[in-house]
């Protein structure tokens, strides 16, 4: 019997979330909850770096959170500081050696350091640090750090971190740990969230807030974009050491249209509530004459509930999740490609009957999973699918850490919005406008997001626009 393992989400990815917690006694059980509660942001592998204040431990797995770690490995993972990450591959393979954080030795002492987002300029550090004779253990852009704090010319580790981190350029925000010192980093755009707590006197750093809820911390503020803040026992300091470079704010928007948990807390906002804004911005650009409004779960619930309330069409349950897989299926009989969405999203014929639907979800990227939806929405009994996404037409690549860097996986770069509507077989559909987005995510403030996967106005100058297997390529060269 052949097997093959089938991507069957059309939503956007992202590549990971990072963890950390210094000054607790039971630092390594704290992150494993931490990495639950991020599980979301990556569900390719797992790791767990751990100090007791003079070594460093570390235990990393594929899968899910529960699949790499075990009572006995944890049990392996002594002392008071620890540092975690979840990871979806935006550079390298899904391989154990790519998994995070990544952990050396060098004339320093010991370093780990967990990654989240995209270095843009890696193969050229990459290619410069080869030249003066680093060896690679991985192939994922995060090992570019710890060869760029390794070099010999700088004095200590302060100087070494900052040196570092203006070299690099993109989307890093970053939690790293010493023997002695846990240290968070957010680069000077903002690109990905960064989260500060205390629980019992400890430190914690995290990328969502959610986090800090499951293990009970308290709340303090995110890290600014820019800040490094260096964690130790005599406590909590921030240098700035991008101080030189403009600093242009690009948090990215798609971490309140789909990445982020509605429970959390980023960027100063309520990710539900955003959600729910603009599902609420899409009725008024949108309306249309309908029995029931359905979200596609979970991503388009709240945005679905914001168009329900404004419509006062009522909102209803038409869609089932299967909540037992995660992004991949193991397909032992090569079936078709409608069988891989009806077993993660089943329609609710008896919901569905002889109704009129409005359909809300956050975003289409390739379009076919969505077009196999509403075919089934329609073998369950819809008499009209009018199909509402809660984002613009998404048309550019992004490069700064959602993996769609090819423009043409992306069904908007190459049709209309009448054209995706007729290859959707939908009775109509209907976009946010680009006013409307930023107006519902913004609530009139300064516009400091970065939408260039949607509207082409990139942040940072990307050097190479390369996909997530450069590295690999360049090994077998």
């Amino acid at each position: 019997m052949n097997s093959e393992i089938l991507h069957f989400d059309d939503h956007p990815r992202e590549e990971c979330g990072v963890f950390g917690i210094y000054g607790h006694p039971r630092a390594a059980e704290i992150t494993y909850l931490g990495l639950f509660a991020l599980q979301h942001r990556g569900e390719e592998s797992a790791g767990i770096v751990t100090s007791d204040g003079e070594d460093l431990k570390i235990v990393r797995g594929l899968g899910l959170v529960s699949d790499a770690f075990t009572q006995e490995n944890l049990a392996g993972l002594k002392g008071n500081s620890a540092i975690g990450h979840v990871r979806y591959s935006t550079t390298g393979s899904t391989l154990l050696k790519n998994a995070q954080p990544q952990l050396v030795e060098y004339s320093r002492g010991q370093l780990a350091v967990a990654h989240n987002g995209n270095i843009t300029n890696a193969r050229r550090l990459r290619d410069e640090l080869e030249a003066y004779g680093s060896i690679f253990q991985s192939t994922v852009d995060s090992e570019i750090i710890i060869h760029l704090m390794a070099k010999p010319t700088y004095r200590n580790r302060e100087e070494s971190l900052a040196g570092s981190l203006n070299r690099l350029e993109g989307a890093f925000t970053l939690v790293m740990l010493t023997e002695s010192e846990m240290i968070g980093v957010r680069d000077p755009h903002g690109f990905r969230p960064l989260i500060l707590g205390k629980l019992d006197g400890g430190w914690v750093l995290a990328s969502e807030t959610c986090a800090l809820d499951l293990i009970g911390a308290q709340f303090e503020r995110e890290i600014n974009s820019g800040e490094v803040v260096m964690i130790d026992q005599k406590g909590l300091r921030s240098i700035y050491p991008f101080s030189e470079k403009p600093l242009t704010l690009a948090h990215c928007i798609f971490e309140h249209v789909y990445f982020a948990r509605p429970d959390s807390d980023i960027f100063g906002q309520n990710v539900g509530q955003v959600r729910e804004r603009l599902g609420m911005e899409l009725a008024r650009e949108h309306p249309a004459k309908a029995d029931i409004v359905i979200a596609v779960p979970d991503s388009g619930n709240f945005a679905a509930l914001g168009y329900a309330r404004q419509s006062g069409i009522p909102m209803a349950s038409g869609i089932m999740r299967n909540h037992y897989i995660g992004r991949t299926f193991i397909n032992p009989s090569q079936s078709s490609r409608e069988f891989n969405v009806r077993i993660k999203l089943n329609p609710i014929r008896a919901v569905l009957q002889g109704k009129r639907v409005i359909v809300v979800d956050d975003s289409i990227v390739r379009g076919n999973t969505a077009r196999y939806r509403v075919k089934s929405i329609r073998e369950a009994g819809a008499k009209e699918v009018h199909l509402r996404i809660s984002c613009p037409p998404i048309r550019y690549p992004c490069y700064f850490g959602i993996d769609f860097p090819d423009p043409g996986e992306l069904i908007a770069n190459s049709k209309s919005v009448e054209e995706i509507e007729k290859f959707l077989t939908v009775d109509s559909l209907g976009y946010i406008s680009k006013e409307g987005f930023i107006r519902a995510v913004t609530q009139g403030k300064k516009n400091d997001y970065c939408t260039a996967c949607f509207f082409g106005n990139y942040p940072v100058e990307v050097e190479e626009r390369l996909d997530k297997f450069f590295m690999e390529r360049k090994k077998r060269l």
